[in-house]
């Protein structure tokens, strides 16, 4: 398989050929610029330093002996070459024979699942006074991966240098990958490719790039704008040819024709540029490095979407929000993930997940919600969505800007409580509530995610239903224990719910700094004693917790036990040992916020008067 230029540090060329050919005085032609009259079976390794390519990538030059060498060998040097040059000489019509009969055969042969590309080379042309190139068409229609052919003379040095030349663009800016010789037309992998592009870039939807999307576009790939007359050049090539108008700007299908245009012309580099700098690498996948930028986590910080990341996913959802309705639709969520290879989350998945409106449709707080969700559980999902949604365009950089590693609590927007209890206890209806649904029998999401309003700062809260394997067992794993705050749920109604709480309580949590808030759900349903040694208030008095808080789907939906559970997960200091009166803290927090913003208000409006 060919590396990704952008991560390789040398070219790999191998000459090869039938003996007399050639291949070897082509090396030293090129090293000492004239014709050597003592030639050896074979040329020792040559580089090319890098500041003469393009790329600056030095190129290493094997040349091969069937003197010298085995079969084996060369097998071994055909699996190590990057590029591979057949050296024919053109009044050898054997020689060119060959090429079809053994070379290309032996080199697919021995070929990972993506071919070497295969530059031919005619030598000898001093020997003759006519072109041979038109009897190797019908090599090079039948074998795709031969990237071109060039005729040279070793002896009088003409074009030696662009043998070399085109060996290192056949690897920098193949032919193959994005061009089909028998369709004559882009390849459909690249034509996929650079369909995300054009959505990319097409900031405002219309399906045309206008001058500003193209200067934009062009300054991104090539670093600089495009000049006046050359935009005017481009508008009258499109004309000419696809008889399109160019008020509105370029089009789809005029934006494939230019590609088109450029590898017909042996422009391949222009392409590839773009396709590099939008994250593809030779095999016209997305690379790994583009996708998943290097970041470090310490223990006890997770991560969040920046300011800038926010910004980006905020611009994204009203770029697609078409009626302006502040929800997306299916076909509004799967038009805005067309440039993902799949869309990031199941429609009705997510649906079930966060807040939607009356016809089910994502909101837009409940697609921040995703987002945050995501973030904090799947970091690497995140960065990889980022980068197919052009993230990195916008940001001339990487997704690592769209990202806060957060430590200290205080500073965090996104917290995760795990809503713990038995069987029937209610810790599905209770998540459900959050985001003002019923559940609904074979929904598979454990999580739910919402924002919430804390003194005055807007925070985003996952649920996290912690599925219970035994009722018999308050064992937990650890990973299930460990979270911002914990809300342990039982059931009223039901006097054995109680006992498996209480004894997660103690097992898990009592010697632990997770805040935890006791839920008694069911709470229209007549409340019972508990099979218990303590009743739950006398259990919260004595372990020094908050009170049990009632919950019921069928009565009013307490919102403001989702504000607690929160306010716990933000502020966990304010909840010292012993500190039941944490509430009437929280209280009097919470009116300090609400004085600060009415004082903030009446300044302003003093501000404006003035």
């Amino acid at each position: 398989m060919v590396a990704n230029h952008q991560n390789q540090r040398t070219i790999n060329i191998l000459l090869v050929g039938d003996r007399k050919v050639g291949k070897t005085t082509i090396i030293l032609s090129l090293v000492s610029e004239e014709f050597p009259e003592n030639v050896p079976a074979r040329s020792d390794d040559i580089t090319i330093p890098a500041d003469v390519t393009h790329e600056n990538i030095p190129s290493n030059i094997v040349d091969f002996s069937a003197e010298e060498q085995s079969e084996q060998d060369l097998i071994d040097l055909i699996k190590q070459a990057n590029v591979i040059c057949i050296v024919y000489a053109v009044n050898n019509r054997e020689s060119v024979q060959r090429i079809s009969s053994y070379w290309m055969p032996l080199i697919r042969q021995n070929s990972s699942e993506i071919p070497h590309p295969v530059v031919l080379v005619g030598n000898k042309i001093d020997l003759v006074e006519y072109s041979t190139i038109d009897n190797i068409y019908e090599i090079m229609e039948r074998f795709t991966e031969i990237e071109t052919c060039i005729e040279c003379s070793a002896k009088t040095l003409k074009n030696i240098t662009e043998v070399f030349y085109y060996a290192q663009k056949a690897v920098l800016h193949p032919t193959a990958p994005i061009y089909s010789l028998e369709n004559a037309d882009l390849s459909e992998a690249c034509k996929k490719a650079l369909i995300r592009i054009f959505k990319i870039c097409d900031t405002d939807c219309d399906g045309f790039l206008n001058d500003v999307e193209l200067n934009h576009f062009q300054s991104r790939c090539f670093n600089a704008p495009l000049q006046p007359n050359a935009l005017e050049d481009v508008k009258m090539v499109l004309k000419k040819n696809l008889e399109e108008s160019s008020d509105r700007g370029v089009s789809l299908k005029g934006f494939l024709f230019l590609h088109n245009l450029f590898i017909q012309r042996g422009k391949n580099e222009t392409t590839w540029t773009v396709l590099r700098k939008f994250g593809y690498n030779d095999n016209l996948n997305m690379s790994k490095e583009y996708l998943y930028p290097s970041i470090e986590v310490p223990a006890g910080c997770t991560t969040e979407l920046s300011a800038r990341g926010r910004q980006f996913i905020t611009n994204l959802f009203n770029k697609y929000d078409k009626d302006i309705d502040r929800a997306l639709s299916p076909n509004e969520y799967q038009d805005l993930f067309s440039t993902c290879p799949t869309p990031a989350w199941d429609y009705d998945l997510i649906s079930c997940m966060v807040e939607t409106n009356k016809e089910g449709w994502i909101t837009y707080q409940g697609f921040m919600s995703q987002w945050a969700l995501m973030t904090s559980i799947n970091l690497p999902k995140t960065f990889e969505l980022l980068a197919y949604l052009g993230y990195n365009i916008y940001d001339n950089g990487n997704q690592l800007s769209a990202i806060n590693v957060v430590g200290k609590k205080e500073q965090r927007s996104v917290y995760q409580c795990h809503v713990i209890g038995a069987s029937g206890a209610g810790k599905t209806t209770f998540c459900k509530s959050f985001i003002n649904k019923r559940h609904k029998l074979g929904e598979p999401s454990s999580y739910t995610a919402n924002t919430v309003q804390v003194y005055g700062q807007e925070k985003t809260m996952i649920l996290k239903e912690i599925n219970v394997r035994s009722q018999s067992s308050e064992s937990l794993a650890p990973h299930q224990v460990l979270c911002d705050v914990a809300c342990l749920v039982y059931d009223l109604n039901n006097p054995k719910s109680f006992e498996y709480v209480a004894r997660v309580y103690i097992k898990h949590f009592a010697e632990e700094q997770i805040p935890v808030l006791i839920v008694a759900c069911k709470d229209d349903l007549e409340e019972v004693t508990q099979n218990y040694l303590v009743q739950p208030t006398g259990f919260c008095q004595k372990y020094k917790m908050p009170p049990p808080q009632r919950f019921s789907l069928k009565t009013q939906p307490r919102k403001d036990l989702f504000v607690k559970l929160t306010t716990m997960a933000a502020f966990p200091n304010l909840i010292t040992s012993g500190s039941i009166g944490w509430w009437k803290t929280g209280l009097s927090l919470a009116a300090v916020a609400a004085l600060g913003l009415i004082v903030a208000k009446v300044l302003n409006s003093n501000q404006k008067i003035r």
